[in-house]
């Protein structure tokens, strides 16, 4: 497969602060374990433009750094219409989001849209739950999430495209 047929992922949270950069920073890291990264692009935006060029949030750094995770190079962005023409995957981590998303996405492109928890069928959880307003628990456990979905996206692209 050359580069130019890479696969391309985009996560998608309300502010890309927390959860999309946490699901961007988890599956980059898994990608480049299985010698994959020459083959996906990976990347994450917010529905929402709070935070615009601003880093993960505080305790998300945190979160990923004690589990040898470091995104502390990635930085917040909106996502935008052009996402849905160069990325192969735009994943909500929740309803509203995805509500957001299929506001913008270009018709005939909404194929490329769906619920990044549809990955990890076995937790029988729709949803990603903002962890913002809540304590270290709630980023927890939206790690342990975004590990479980982004193993069977992994598995996923994997069995679909490499």
């Amino acid at each position: 497969m050359s580069t130019s047929a890479r696969v391309k992922v985009l996560f998608v949270c309300m502010g890309n602060i927390c959860r999309s950069p946490t699901a961007h920073g988890v599956f980059r890291q898994m990608v480049i374990k299985a010698g994959l990264l020459h083959l996906i692009e990976i990347d994450s935006a917010g529905t929402h433009a709070y935070h615009v060029g601003e880093p993960p949030d505080r305790r998300a750094r945190e979160t990923a750094a004690e589990r040898g995770i470091d995104i502390a190079d990635l930085r917040a962005r909106r996502a935008r219409v052009e996402d849905f023409h160069h990325y192969d995957y735009v994943l909500a981590m929740d309803e509203d989001n995805y509500a957001c998303l299929a506001d913008i996405c270009p018709s005939g492109l909404e194929h490329k849209l769906s619920l990044f928890m549809e990955f990890a069928p076995d937790l029988e959880i729709r949803e990603v739950p903002d962890p913002y307003y809540g304590g270290q628990r709630g980023f927890d456990r939206v790690f342990d999430m975004v590990e479980s979905a982004s193993r069977g996206l992994l598995e996923d692209l994997s069995s679909r495209y490499l």
